[in-house]
């Protein structure tokens, strides 16, 4: 591996790392908060800024994207995306530290890490690949906006998660395209609008079920559907093992399923929220 490959990894983990703890507080902060709502989006938004736990969580998310935009510069997405991809294993651990994972969550962790560690077997001989068609890029981020769409129309954590992760994954590519700089900048009010919908998506996710059913299934979705993108937009090839690269997704896809599984949770009214009726003087 060269000097740049190997800073690029190493940028790509510092970031997987700063984005899952971004994550896990923030989920932690917005679960206590009264119920957001897109309808009143400066009220939500003064909710969640004026929330210092949850800021901190966002700021740290905040450098974590920059942290992955300066590793998109130095080595290709796949790579970049297999190993961010290891942040399920983080955020499955710091959600164990508060909370004992059921056995569902187990299993779907378990089986979404032995799927990343095909996905990375599966990268190797890659090529650098190229920059990528923009009008291929264009009707990729298309198609992933129409598939969050009906992802979210479920309102439901798990449907929530999976729409912000196919949404940041639309973002990442679209990040990928416009590194060249140029032309290609104007992708940058598209990667905008995809991280900003994620980013709502997985706020209103936050209050309807637990970390890894809305930030573990984005996660999974962020890093893996990247990789496909890879693969079929930039020319990076499915590399000296495709079997293994179509297992790989076959257990990524099944451990978001099993992360899902146990999801039955409906939003709660404000006042079920833990400290909820304290903190904001909610009245009966």
């Amino acid at each position: 591996m060269t000097s740049s490959l190997l800073a690029g990894l190493g940028l790509a983990l510092a970031s997987a790392s700063a984005l899952n703890w971004g994550f896990f507080t923030q989920h932690g902060a917005a679960s206590a908060l009264p119920p957001l709502s897109l309808r009143r989006p400066v009220r939500s938004l003064c909710l969640l800024f004026g929330d210092r736990v949850w800021l901190a969580g966002f700021v740290v998310g905040l450098a974590g994207w920059a942290l992955y935009v300066a590793a998109l510069a130095l080595a290709p997405l796949s790579l970049v995306q297999a190993a961010s991809a290891g942040g399920i294993g983080l955020l499955a651990l710091l959600v164990s530290r508060e909370t004992a994972l059921t056995a569902w969550e187990r299993r779907g962790v378990v089986v979404s890490i032995a799927g990343l560690v095909l996905l990375a077997a599966s990268l190797s001989g890659h090529s650098h690949g190229s920059h990528g068609s923009a009008w291929a890029v264009a009707v990729w981020v298309a198609v992933s906006l129409g598939a969050a769409l009906a992802a979210a129309l479920s309102r439901t954590a798990a449907g929530l998660g999976l729409a912000a992760g196919i949404l940041y994954a639309a973002g990442d590519v679209a990040t990928k395209a416009a590194v060249p700089g140029g032309s290609r900048l104007a992708f940058v009010p598209l990667l905008l609008v995809c991280h900003g919908l994620a980013f709502a998506a997985l706020q209103l996710g936050f209050q309807r079920g637990g970390a890894l059913a809305t930030a573990g299934v984005a996660t999974l979705f962020t890093n893996a559907l990247p990789i496909a993108a890879g693969t079929t937009l930039f020319g990076e090839g499915l590399g000296p093992r495709p079997t293994v690269r179509i297992l790989a997704f076959a257990c990524t896809v099944a451990g978001a399923t099993l992360l899902t599984r146990t999801e039955r949770q409906a939003r709660r009214p404000a006042t079920d929220f833990p400290g909820a009726r304290d903190r904001y003087h909610l009245t009966d």
